[in-house]
């Protein structure tokens, strides 16, 4: 929230494919509707972002070779960099989130997560970073010749870190303790899956898994006491056979459980699914409003894709007794690559 009391978005976007960096717009309550209010491109291809609790300060990576998270403070309508850029010590960083005092990026390119201690003014340090390197393959070649860390996240009790590798076929429960990441245990997926994406139920006891090589989503059961990941269902986001290029992305739940999203790039769809025990029951496919949707964020009745071919971020209003998106609206933002709201 700014100093106005407006409530802000932040997007994305790939510079290397003309994106302007990152966009703050403002956010209409009553509508959903975003409106582009400025832009910092202090970092190339800042492609992920995540908010401090507070939502004080703004964290990105830079998708790139290199590799590094830059911090911003957001109290104004333009992100003010907020001392320099951290190296993750890794390549290709794909996601961030916070975690127990740090920021943790999953680095698709070196198959690793990294966690870097956030100072108490909420800056980076680059001391004491410290990285755990994922290993394994899959059968799906090239794309899973080794490791690819896709995500990263805390558990809803916030004792554990959630990590799912594409390369691996697999999902790694971590803990962070003085700042060292050590892996507790790991659950496979079904082998050439390539997970790729993970959203935890809002009662904190289920998860879902959306895979990049098979469109389709992994039900899990959740034991945040034991930091136990147990496989269940796997159940398809695509009413019959897919296109052959048809690459499922972002996941979300809805606030009150009853509903997963998903989107699917090559088809450039959303996919309802409705929560049925530990099931899940796909009930429509809608068009994305773009091409090529990269990530999905929820908030206030309103579902809002960043659509990276297309060049632009759509927003759908939710219907809260079908879950379908209604196509709402769109602002223009070349090569977006995801969207968080504060």
């Amino acid at each position: 929230m700014a100093d106005d009391g407006r409530r802000r978005a932040y997007i994305g976007s790939f510079t290397a494919a003309g994106g302007p960096g990152i966009v703050t717009a403002a956010v209409d309550a009553d509508s959903g509707a975003l409106t582009a209010l400025s832009s910092v491109d202090a970092v190339p291809d800042p492609a992920y972002l995540a908010l401090s609790p507070d939502a004080d300060f703004l964290y990105a990576v830079s998708e790139t070779a290199e590799g590094v998270v830059a911090a911003y403070r957001v109290d104004g309508e333009k992100p003010e960099p907020a001392g320099p850029p951290v190296p993750v010590d890794g390549n290709g960083p794909t996601h961030l989130s916070l975690f127990a005092g740090h920021v943790l990026t999953a680095n698709y390119g070196s198959g690793s997560v990294t966690a870097i201690p956030v100072r108490p003014d909420g800056t980076l340090a680059r001391s004491a970073v410290h990285v755990l390197q994922h290993t394994g393959a899959g059968p799906h070649t090239p794309r899973q010749h080794g490791p690819h860390a896709h995500q990263v996240q805390p558990d809803p009790s916030g004792r554990w870190a959630v990590s799912v590798d594409l390369g691996t076929d697999s999902v790694r429960v971590c803990t962070l303790t003085d700042g060292t990441l050590a892996l507790h245990r790991e659950t496979a997926l079904r082998p050439g899956s390539g997970p790729r994406h993970l959203a935890f139920h809002p009662d904190g006891s289920h998860a879902y898994v959306v895979s990049e090589l098979s469109p389709s989503v992994t039900v899990c059961r959740w034991d945040a006491a034991e930091g136990v990941l147990t496989p269940l269902t796997e159940n398809p986001v695509l009413p019959g056979a897919p296109a052959r290029d048809a690459y499922p992305s972002g996941i979300v739940t809805s606030p009150d459980g009853r509903f997963v999203w998903t989107a699917t790039r090559g088809e450039d769809v959303l996919s309802v699914l409705a929560v049925e025990g530990e099931e899940l029951r796909l009930i429509a496919t809608v068009p994305c409003g773009g091409r090529w949707p990269r990530a999905l964020t929820v908030c206030d009745g309103f579902l809002y894709v960043a659509n990276e071919r297309s060049g632009d971020v759509t927003w759908f209003a939710t219907d809260p007794r079908t879950g379908i998106p209604r196509r709402a609206g769109s602002i223009r933002v070349t090569a977006a690559s995801c969207v968080v709201l504060g």
